[in-house]
């Protein structure tokens, strides 16, 4: 069976990193939502506690893809 992650772009998203502008996927690895760069190789991971936790503070709203 082939495993076929699903992995959207964040619009208007720049890289922390390299700063390029729409060079940044979302997706879920083994249940933990992970951010990366499709132009260098950053990449962070948080758990959902930690998504949470941003979401009541720093974000006005969480999409959450099905």
């Amino acid at each position: 069976m082939i495993n076929m992650t699903r992995k959207r772009f964040v619009a208007g998203a720049k890289c922390p990193k390299c700063h390029a502008q729409d060079s940044i996927v979302l997706f879920k690895e083994n249940g933990i939502e992970t951010v990366e760069c499709v132009e260098c190789d950053y990449r962070e991971q948080q758990t959902e506690a930690k998504v949470s936790q941003k979401a009541k503070s720093e974000v006005i709203g969480l999409f959450k893809p099905d």
